[in-house]
């Protein structure tokens, strides 16, 4: 089993929508949304790939979490949103 990390572009009605395209895949055991760091957790046994392939294919724009975006959410969202 395998936890994935995606950035899914989303606002609040998306949430619904990428649980439905992940519920469709056999092997989805969880599905974490952290909607303000616009973050998603999958644990599964599906390649990642696929994982991917269904969020896009549910409309929404999606890619893979990488370091980067923990340093951007992690430190500059907050300081930004202090800021107005």
């Amino acid at each position: 089993m395998e936890t994935v990390e995606l950035k899914v572009e989303m606002v609040g009605i998306h949430e619904k929508r990428l649980r439905k395209s992940l519920v469709k895949l056999k092997g989805v055991e969880k599905v974490e949304v952290d909607a303000g760091r616009q973050k998603v957790a999958v644990r599964s046994y599906i390649h990642r790939n696929k994982i991917l392939k269904a969020i896009r294919r549910g409309g929404l724009k999606a890619d893979f979490w990488s370091p980067q975006n923990e340093l951007l959410f992690g430190s500059v969202l907050p300081l930004f949103c202090l800021s107005f």
